[in-house]
């Protein structure tokens, strides 16, 4: 090949630019697997993940006493990996966490596994009603307890329901998102991409607050259906909704909307 000669993308994707909103160190994932497909990927990440408010000392304080505790519940990959981390600094090892742990979605299991962590229960659906669906009754004659570890301000529906059902129910925010901010020429770049691709709520609320409605591209790509009700909330609409609420998921969907479009 001649030096300096162009070589043409090639893929399902080639000619198409997608953007993606994850936080920036999660967002390889998804970015390799656009590329890989011929996309033009902007990165523009409108969110951050953090520690929570109180730097993680109360995470720290219900982990140490998780032996206590008939489940652990982990709602993500990002909860996942802040529930570890405070295993470690109070000198807690795989062993030591409940002798039952869920897991909504097979990125947080995965997170989990790759700890040494057995995890027992992940439903099918990769959302908060989907566990509750299959989660289990305590013992008849008791209460068991459950440690729920989940992101600040995230939905009531899983604390809620396991209440319901009869568990006594340690509920811990496990970390934050803050939405950083994004530069003109980022939000320029996004407003001419073919698609957007959002993976949580809280990047949809992200992209909104930095570069408004009119930037979103024409076609919006979600994760599944929570997001898809964050889109909706703020007047847009889902063009692609992952069948499989997963990142390879919302290629796929990605691929079959875009791909044979001309």
């Amino acid at each position: 090949m001649a030096g300096g000669e162009a070589v043409e993308a090639r893929g399902p994707l080639a000619g198409r630019t997608v953007v993606v909103t994850r936080a920036l160190r999660q967002a390889p994932a998804l970015v390799d697997r656009l590329r890989a497909l011929g996309a033009e990927v902007v990165v523009v990440p409108v969110i951050e993940v953090v520690d929570p408010a109180d730097g993680g000392e109360m995470l720290r304080t219900v982990v140490a006493s998780l032996t206590d505790a008939d489940w652990l519940v982990v709602t993500s990959g990002n909860g996942a990996e802040r529930v570890l981390a405070a295993a470690r600094a109070v000198g807690l090892d795989a062993e030591s966490l409940p002798s039952r742990v869920a897991a909504i979605g097979p990125g947080t299991s995965e997170v989990l596994s790759a700890a040494g962590v057995v995890v027992d229960l992940v439903p099918e659906r990769f959302v908060a009603e989907g566990l509750l669906d299959v989660f289990p009754a305590p013992s008849p004659g008791g209460r068991g307890h459950v440690v729920l570890a989940q992101a600040e301000g995230a939905r009531p529906v899983l604390r809620e329901g396991l209440a319901a059902a009869g568990w006594v129910v340690v509920g811990v925010e496990a970390y934050r998102t803050v939405h950083p901010p994004v530069g003109a020429d980022l939000v320029e770049r996004a407003a001419a991409a073919d698609a957007v691709t959002f993976t949580s709520a809280s990047t949809v609320h992200g992209f909104v607050a930095a570069a408004g409605v009119d930037a979103v591209p024409a076609v919006v790509a979600s994760i599944g259906p929570i997001t898809s009700e964050a889109v909706r909330a703020v007047g847009l609409e889902v063009a692609v909704e992952a069948e499989e609420h997963t990142i390879p998921g919302l290629v796929e969907a990605l691929v079959a909307h875009l791909g044979g479009r001309g």
